[in-house]
């Protein structure tokens, strides 16, 4: 069994923490490591080491901060499939979504490559009478991240890779459920040449939480999970003057139109709904069968979801979908299929049945005769669960998904560009597809979610996030005309 450690600067270190909580192989339920409920405590080490570092780092210049990020990337491919095997082991996912979970995070680390060109600023020669004026961007200081279970090295690469960049220092917080990668991620970054004290770890629930969101030396908090938590996050680190990027929960909508073409859309549609064990915020939990193309849609779909093998990602190769995290999301999974049967709904496939005797597997489960009014169409479930809703035009299909609380992204299946333009007009979200399951954007764009999904102004990834971790001066200079006024 793994004791897990936080990273203070240079040291790998076991904190006498008052409690420890337990890593788990989802797959089995065997606890594979004990990690440390930190607190205050460790954040004030943490942050006292990273603003330390802050002066030598922030003063790096650019190009200098690029090469430790390439010898980054180049570690990061060098250790690859074992990374991808670490995410497989504490997360469930399948090898092959690992492997995309750390593919996207390394897409971040090569966007941020360009640092150099990515933070230059404006200039303007003869703004006014012999007055030049130039824009320069400039590092915050301590940055903090707080992360999730379901994305072990994606979502804290969203962050860390970024910020850094950018010449801050940066403490991480992963979820406790999944410490092991994040703890992988920043070794390398270290044997990178990262300095100590750039990015250091610390593991634990709400008290560090609380204690990065009120800490007076952290300056920004970027955070990933549910929507209540990321309301708290966000208007607690604001109380406390900091810049907040903060990403809630979704409920997306996969709209499906009767021209659409069928194989292409089932396939989608199983990736989008039952991909990580429906486990992202990115998960497709609405689906929107409209007029005739509702009944073939759910036959089409049930045959598909009989081809979809549970199983232990890492010893049974055929794996379709691995389970949910832990025991607590199962239970919370059954009684949500529970409650829609009591409702009136149809349990067409029950993803009670028929599962492994060992781990936390909850199977493709599918419910039909959905409406506006049902607790599966307001709330986020976050598992494999599918709920199909009949409109009759495309028109209501929009209406209903505007009646969510989320924003996040909804999807349309269609061969109509009349359609397609009218529903990417039309829907209020901030993710639009049009025939793909999944249109989360690549790193080079914001992952821009609306409403409860998200809270703050500038996203993550692309140029929001170069804005978000750096701020902006401006300078006037005259060089010549004597001390005259400016205009």
């Amino acid at each position: 069994m793994t004791k897990v450690p936080i990273l203070i600067g240079e040291h790998w270190l076991h904190p006498d923490a008052a409690q420890a909580g337990p890593v788990h192989n989802p797959a089995t339920g065997e606890v594979i490591g004990r990690v440390p409920l930190c607190g205050p405590a460790e954040v004030d080490q943490a942050v006292a080491v990273a603003l330390q570092a802050f002066t030598a780092w922030g003063s790096t210049p650019p190009p200098k901060r690029a090469r430790v990020l390439f010898r980054y990337r180049e570690l990061l491919e060098v250790h690859f499939e074992e990374i991808s095997r670490l995410i497989a082991t504490e997360n469930g996912k399948t090898l092959d979504e690992a492997r995309g979970d750390l593919r996207r995070g390394v897409e971040v680390v090569e966007f941020a490559c360009g640092i150099a060109h990515l933070a230059k600023g404006e200039h303007l020669p003869r703004l006014a009478e012999e007055v030049d004026g130039l824009t320069m961007r400039e590092p915050l200081g301590v940055c903090a991240g707080i992360t999730p279970f379901n994305f072990p090295a994606m979502v804290p690469m969203w962050m860390y890779p970024l910020a850094i960049a950018c010449g801050n220092t940066f403490v991480l917080k992963p979820s406790e459920k999944v410490p092991l990668t994040a703890n992988r991620l920043a070794e390398l970054f270290r044997e990178a040449g990262l300095p100590p004290g750039v990015l250091n770890v610390v593991h634990g629930g709400r008290e560090v939480v609380d204690a990065l969101c009120t800490h007076p030396a952290v300056r920004a908090i970027s955070f990933v999970g549910s929507s209540p938590v990321a309301r708290h996050v966000y208007t607690t680190a604001c109380a406390h003057g900091k810049r907040v990027q903060s990403a809630g929960g979704a409920k997306n909508v996969l709209v499906v139109l009767p021209d659409a073409d069928p194989e292409p859309t089932i396939r989608a549609v199983m990736g989008s709904a039952f991909g990580c064990a429906g486990q992202r915020c990115m998960a497709g939990s609405l689906l929107l069968g409209v007029g005739k193309a509702a009944d073939p849609l759910r036959e089409q779909l049930l045959a598909a979801m009989d081809q979809l093998p549970l199983g232990d990602p890492l010893t049974e190769p055929r794996t379709g979908m691995g389970p949910v995290i832990d025991g607590r999301a199962r239970d919370r999974l059954f009684g949500a299929v529970a409650e829609a049967g009591e409702q009136g709904l149809e349990i067409t496939r029950d993803g009670r049945r028929g599962l492994p005797e060992q781990g936390f597997f909850v199977g493709p489960t599918l419910l039909d005769h959905t409406a506006t009014q049902h607790r599966v169409f307001t709330e986020e479930l976050f598992g494999p669960v599918l709920a199909l809703l009949r409109p009759t035009s495309l028109e209501e299909a929009i209406a209903q998904t505007n009646q969510l609380p989320y924003g996040n992204a909804a999807t349309l299946f269609t061969e109509s560009g009349t359609a397609a333009r009218q529903f990417a007009l039309q829907v209020e979200c901030g993710m639009v597809g049009i025939n793909l399951g999944v249109p989360a954007p690549m790193a080079l764009f914001a992952f821009s979610g609306w409403d409860q999904s998200f809270y703050g102004d500038l996203h993550v990834q692309g140029m929001e996030g170069v804005m978000f971790y750096t701020r902006q001066k401006t300078v006037l200079s005259r060089w010549a005309g004597g001390f005259r006024h400016f205009f």
